[in-house]
C-alpha cells in the first residue's frame, strides 16, 4: 500500500512538469503583406537548447534573431525557459507553411502564415521606387535558354541596397554579368535604373511562376530623419510574380535537342589553293541566339578524304542582346591535303528548333572544292613512280630480279657474286693488317701530333624540310626533336635550344612550345609562332654551326 502512494505522488508531482517541458512556438500576426517582416517566436525550457532553422530557409529570409530568459515560479516551483525572436520576411505571397522546429529532443508545431500580394509600385501610382521584370519568351520549351531581366527604378537617392531574384520550382536561374547602371524617362520624372540579367531554364512542361523580384535597401533621409537622428530610411519593394507556359519537346523534334531562335552557320576563312604536305586554316562561325555555351552540340570535326583534318580548341563568345542570350562559336581547323588535284570538303550540317515558328530546322554549308598543287616539302604519300628515280627490285614471275633499266640478272649468280665480294674483303683486310707502320711513320706521327687540331662536329640529324613537315602536321614532340636535331652540335633540351638562338622572336617562340608542352600553354598558339618565327630557318649564334652549308629556299615563302 505504502508503494502504491509513493508512485501515485511521483506521478502528480511529475505531470506538470511534463506540462511546462513542452516546447511551443507562435507568430505575432498570422498575416503580412509581401515585402514584410513577422516575427516569430519559439519558447523551451530546454537548457542550451537552439531551435534548427533550417526549414524555414526555403520560403523566408532569417533577418535577425534574438533571444531572452525568464525565470517564474509554476505551481510553487522555479520554472526557467528561453525564448528565441526570429525575424523572417516572406519570399512570396499565399499560404506558408511553417514547418515544426527541432529545439533539443522537442519539436514544435507547424503553423500557417498568409501572405498578401502587395501592389506593385509603378510610375504611373507616382511610385519613387518599384521594380518589374521582362521576359524575352513567356511561352519557351523545356530546356530553352530565357532571358530575364529585372530592373529597379528609383528617383530617390539611395545609400545602399540589393536586387535579386528567387529560383522557382522547376527551373533553374543563373546570375549572368553585372548590374548595368542607366536611366530613363517616365511620364515626365527622370528614373536611375539598375538593371540585372538572369538565364531562366525551365526543366518540366505546364505552368511555371517566377517569384517577384525583390529589392531590400536604404534610402537617404529628409530633415526629419536629420532631426531625429537618423540619416536614412529603409526601403523594401517586391514586384509582381510572372508565369511562363512552359510546353514539352515535340515529338518530331531533331536530335540532340536544341531549342533556339535562330542558328547560322559561315565560312570565315577558305584557303583560295591548297599544297600538299602544307597546312592551311578553315574556319567555321556558328551564331546562336537564344543558347548558352553550355547547349551546344559538339561541332564535327570535317572528314576530308585526301587530307589530314587538326581541329584547334573552339572559342566562345557569349553575350546578351535585348536581353537575349546568345553566343558565337568560332572553330578552326588545319587541312593538310596529301596528294595534288581538287580536295572536296564537304559542308557541315547542325539540326536545331526555331522557337519562334515551332519548326524543325538545319543550317547547312555548302561543300568546297579547293585546288591542291604540288607542295615544296614532303608529301604525306608515298612518290609517284617515274622513270627518273629508280624504284626497289620486285620479283618477276620467271625467277629473274628487275633491276632498274632494261637490263636483267638471272637469280642464280647472286650467290656466287656475294662469294666474291666476300674474298676480296678478305684479301684487302689482310693487305692492311700486313702494312704496320715504321719508324718514319712514327716520326711523322709525332710530328703531326703538335700541329693544331679542329673539333670534330656532328652532322644534323634533321633538315630543314623535316622543321616545316612537323609545323604542319607534327605533334609538340616532333617540333621538339627537330629544331633539337638541327643545331649542330646537338642540343640537350629546349633551354639549351633557347641559348643557342640569335633571335628574339625565336626564343619567344621555343618558350610558348615549352608552355605547351609542360605548363597547359595554347598548342594553337605555339604552332602559329613557331612557323612565323621559324619562315626562315633557324638563327644561331656566332660560332654555331647551321644545319646545312648550302642554303634552302624559306620554310614559308612570303
Amino acid at each position: 500500500m505504502k508503494h502504491r502512494v509513493l508512485i501515485l505522488l511521483c506521478l502528480l508531482v511529475a505531470w506538470p512538469v511534463s506540462l511546462m517541458a513542452a516546447t511551443r512556438a507562435w507568430l505575432e500576426q498570422p498575416t503580412v503583406a509581401l515585402g514584410q517582416a513577422v516575427t516569430l517566436n519559439v519558447e523551451t525550457d530546454a537548457v542550451s537548447a537552439t531551435p534548427d532553422l533550417t526549414p524555414l530557409m526555403r520560403d523566408f529570409e532569417v533577418e535577425g534573431q534574438s533571444d531572452s530568459r525568464s525565470v517564474g515560479l509554476v505551481n510553487g516551483r522555479v520554472r526557467s525557459s528561453t525564448t528565441f525572436a526570429l525575424t523572417l520576411r516572406p519570399r512570396r505571397a499565399g499560404t506558408l507553411a511553417i514547418p515544426a522546429l527541432q529545439v533539443g529532443g522537442e519539436r514544435t508545431a507547424p503553423l500557417m502564415l498568409e501572405v498578401t500580394a502587395t501592389p506593385t509600385a509603378s510610375a504611373a501610382s507616382n511610385g519613387l521606387v518599384f521594380v518589374e521584370t521582362e521576359i524575352d519568351d513567356p511561352s519557351p520549351y523545356v530546356q530553352q535558354s530565357v532571358g530575364v531581366t529585372v530592373r529597379l527604378y528609383y528617383a530617390t537617392p539611395l545609400v545602399s541596397g540589393q536586387l535579386d531574384l528567387d529560383p522557382p520550382d522547376g527551373a533553374l536561374l543563373q546570375r549572368v554579368g553585372d548590374i548595368v547602371q542607366s536611366s530613363r524617362e517616365i511620364d515626365g520624372r527622370r528614373y536611375s535604373t539598375a538593371e540585372r540579367r538572369f538565364l531562366l531554364v525551365p526543366e518540366r512542361s505546364g505552368a511555371l511562376t517566377l517569384p517577384g523580384p525583390r529589392f531590400s535597401g536604404r534610402g537617404a533621409g529628409g530633415w526629419m530623419d536629420d532631426l531625429l537622428g537618423g540619416n536614412s530610411r529603409e526601403v523594401n519593394i517586391t514586384g509582381a510574380p510572372r508565369t511562363l507556359q512552359v510546353r514539352a519537346q515535340p515529338a518530331n523534334a531533331p536530335q540532340p535537342w536544341l531549342p533556339v531562335r535562330d542558328l547560322r552557320l559561315r565560312y570565315t576563312a577558305v584557303p583560295d589553293q591548297l599544297r600538299t604536305g602544307e597546312a592551311a586554316t578553315l574556319a567555321i562561325e556558328t551564331t546562336v541566339i537564344g543558347a548558352t555555351q553550355a547547349q551546344l552540340p559538339e561541332l564535327p570535326v570535317p572528314s576530308i578524304p585526301g587530307a589530314q583534318v587538326f581541329a584547334e580548341p573552339p572559342q566562345y563568345d557569349e553575350t546578351f542582346n535585348g536581353g537575349t542570350p546568345q553566343v558565337k562559336l568560332t572553330r578552326r581547323y588545319s587541312v593538310v591535303p596529301s596528294q595534288p588535284g581538287s580536295l572536296a570538303v564537304p559542308g557541315v550540317a547542325m539540326a536545331w528548333w526555331d522557337v519562334r515558328t515551332g519548326t524543325a530546322k538545319r543550317a547547312t554549308l555548302q561543300d568546297l572544292a579547293i585546288p591542291v598543287v604540288q607542295g615544296n616539302g614532303q608529301a604525306a604519300h608515298p612518290p609517284a613512280r617515274d622513270a627518273a628515280v629508280p624504284m626497289a627490285p620486285a620479283a618477276t614471275d620467271d625467277g629473274v630480279m628487275a633491276l632498274s633499266g632494261d637490263r636483267r640478272l638471272p637469280a642464280h649468280l647472286w650467290p656466287w657474286l656475294a662469294a666474291g665480294f666476300a674474298l676480296l674483303w678478305l684479301a684487302t683486310l689482310v693487305w692492311g693488317l700486313s702494312r704496320r707502320p715504321g719508324g718514319a711513320n712514327v716520326a711523322r706521327i709525332r710530328g703531326h701530333a703538335t700541329e693544331p687540331t679542329h673539333p670534330t662536329i656532328s652532322s644534323a640529324t634533321h633538315t630543314a624540310a623535316d622543321l616545316k613537315r612537323v609545323l604542319d602536321a607534327g605533334d609538340l614532340d616532333d617540333m621538339e626533336a627537330v629544331l633539337c636535331g638541327m643545331a649542330r652540335p646537338a642540343v640537350i633540351d629546349l633551354d639549351d635550344l633557347q641559348r643557342r638562338l640569335v633571335m628574339p622572336a625565336q626564343r619567344a617562340a621555343v618558350d610558348l612550345l615549352r608552355r605547351a608542352r609542360w605548363a597547359g600553354g595554347d598548342p594553337a598558339q605555339a604552332r602559329l609562332a613557331l612557323r612565323e618565327a621559324f619562315r626562315g630557318g633557324p638563327q644561331w649564334q656566332a660560332g654555331d654551326v647551321g644545319v646545312a652549308d648550302e642554303p634552302l629556299p624559306p620554310l614559308y615563302p612570303r
